[in-house]
């Protein structure tokens, strides 16, 4: 099977030059996703966990529309505007992925998109 892009309208639609995922079958690749609704509504306001919530909502409607799950997530990136909120996120994140988490690079970034506090993104198997 060659590459296939996801498209959801449960998350933000992307914003730019690229697909929510890709899948080639078996794994999936998530577009970084951050503290938007899915009708575009910014939380940029919000304190980092209200961003980190709505970035995982987002990231679990992706996976859903590829027929994948945040159980299914093998790996995460995390982007960080301040790494002084990695606490924060961290308690967030946690409950989203329960015992047995996917391995986890968390990174402070320059800037995020649209002056977001946190921005994720992930690689999954597909259910």
């Amino acid at each position: 099977m060659g590459k296939e892009t996801i498209q959801t309208d449960n998350a933000p639609p992307a914003a730019g030059a690229y697909s929510q995922a890709t899948t080639n079958g078996e794994l999936v690749f998530t577009a970084g996703q951050v503290a938007l609704t899915p009708d575009e509504d910014s939380l940029s306001e919000e304190p980092v966990e209200v961003q980190t919530a709505q970035a995982l909502e987002n990231l679990e409607a992706v996976l859903e529309a590829a027929e994948s799950s945040l159980n299914d997530v093998l790996k995460t990136t995390v982007f960080l505007a301040d790494i002084d909120d990695f606490e924060a996120m961290n308690e967030v994140y946690a409950e989203h992925f329960g015992s047995e988490p996917p391995a986890r690079s968390a990174v402070q970034a320059g800037a995020l998109p649209l002056g977001m506090a946190v921005e994720i993104e992930a690689v999954a198997t597909r259910s």
